[in-house]
């Protein structure tokens, strides 16, 4: 049977192939591949599904997308990374912006403003974080994390890196894969009444080869840490720096991790105003104090006036990139590229629309919210509403041990009341048992939380 020419693919007539094979002087396309060890080869079908239409494609694909249940059809209760807050229709507007929309590490070819409102985005970051230099987006919080851990190590030398073990599991795998092999990774434990770093722990830790210790505030656990001052002092003692991740929604009622002594604060910007994209609407930042020592070390774009190598030297945007890609360039450590703009811009809109005091009554909402969400839970019988006794802010464990049933089977049961129950900690933190890391925000009314709790009632009750 003749092979069937297809148009979106080059080259196909099999005259023009004949042609082209007889220049470069072999009979065969399959000669080409002589080069592929016999091993490599597969030697069977690749029993491919039958081609499709582009109309019939886009039916197939379209069925399958319908079946996700998204937070539309559904009461949400979960969060562990990815949260659901109020998404501003300003927001939606820009994320429509040609000028503004690019591909990954692309660049459009004309500006439009894009380079001015990222400069306005890294403004407004430095100051919710009080930090003076911020970068441009990276992929998630989990690169930011991982690349503010590789900055930690360039600067100081040294090649062990301390991490709480409250850190997000997902967090942590990408941290230690982003600096295997020429890193080492230690965990500090914490206390399971608080969920509080283990001082002395991390202490005996210590040693002289420690780069960094890296926690986040609030935690993957929801806690609040209220030791960054003591533990900023242990590591000042040990000449090691302090990496903390946050929530930077969290900043309009939390003091920001620079007020306790950290030299490098990173975090996710998706809760500022971007939807969460079925877990895709992530986006990292990283910023640190002006200091020369620290920006020569971003691999990122920067944006506003911030020193170059030579001393007394200043650049402006591109300036400051091409000197950052040169250092880590020289020093082979980390490849260097850009992200689409969009998810920077869109945070920064975002902190524009809230004003002054927009992050401060956002925070109290969602405190407020939470609280009151665990002060009802706590009136379940077996249930306890907050498994820790630290402070929390918008997510917290909820201790279902006493009622005899997993947590996988009560959020099976709450699927089917149409409810998404709490992240399942058993497997993550089986320390904790069948417990639940629940997620309350500012888009959660009385009447939501009030259905959760009779809904667990009912389910618990039966």
């Amino acid at each position: 049977m003749s092979q069937k020419v297809h148009p979106y693919i080059p080259n196909m007539v099999p005259e023009v192939q004949a042609e082209m094979l007889q220049v470069i002087g072999v009979d065969s396309i399959m000669e080409l591949y002589s080069c592929i060890p016999e091993e490599l080869k597969l030697k069977e079908d690749l029993k491919l599904p039958s081609a499709l239409t582009e109309y019939e494609l886009r039916r197939h694909i379209e069925g399958i997308l319908n079946k996700n249940i998204s937070t539309k059809e559904y009461l949400n209760f979960l969060g562990a990374g990815c949260w659901q807050h109020f998404v501003p229709a300003v927001c939606d507007e820009i994320n429509q912006r040609s000028e503004f929309l690019t591909a990954y590490a692309g660049e459009p070819y004309e500006d439009h403003g894009r380079f001015q409102a990222l400069f306005e985005y890294q403004s407004l970051v430095a100051e919710i974080v009080d930090m003076d230099v911020v970068n441009v987006p990276t992929f998630d919080w989990g690169q930011a994390a991982a690349t503010s851990i590789r900055m930690a190590a360039r600067i100081t030398g040294r090649k062990k890196v301390l991490l709480a073990k409250t850190v997000a599991p997902e967090r942590s795998k990408i941290i230690i894969n982003y600096g295997t092999p020429e890193l080492e990774f230690e965990f500090v434990q914490f206390d399971l009444k608080s969920g509080a770093l283990d001082l002395s722990d991390l202490q005996a830790k210590l040693t002289d080869d420690v780069a960094a210790l890296y926690f986040e505030n609030p935690s993957y656990l929801g806690f609040i840490e209220v030791q960054g001052t003591e533990i900023s002092t242990l590591l000042k003692e040990n000449q090691s720096l302090m990496v903390v991740g946050v929530d930077p929604i969290s900043l309009g009622v939390l003091a920001p991790p620079s007020h306790y002594g950290a030299d490098i604060v990173c975090g996710d910007l998706q809760p500022l105003g971007m939807h969460m994209n079925y877990s895709g609407g992530q986006a990292g930042f990283i910023a640190t104090h002006n200091d020369v020592n620290f920006v020569n070390e971003y691999p990122s774009r920067l944006f506003g006036i911030v020193p170059t190598i030579k001393e007394g030297e200043y650049g402006f945007g591109d300036v400051a990139y091409d000197r950052t890609s040169f250092a880590l360039r020289e020093k082979g450590k980390e490849s260097v590229g850009t992200q689409t703009a969009l998810w920077g811009i869109t945070a920064g809109v975002y902190l524009a629309l809230l004003g002054p005091d927009g992050m401060q009554e956002v925070g109290q909402t969602i405190m407020q919210n939470s609280q009151y969400a665990v002060q009802q839970l706590n009136q379940i019988p077996g249930v306890s509403g907050s498994r820790l006794d630290s402070p929390f802010f918008k997510e917290f464990i909820v201790d279902f041990n006493q009622t005899g049933i997993t947590v996988a089977e009560i959020n099976q049961r709450l699927v089917e009341r149409k409810i998404f129950g709490g992240k399942d900690l058993s497997k993550e933190f089986p320390e904790f048992g069948q417990s639940a890391l629940f997620c309350v925000t500012e888009i959660h009314t009385k009447e939501d939380i009030d259905d959760l709790v009779q809904t667990l009632k009912d389910i618990l009750s039966k």
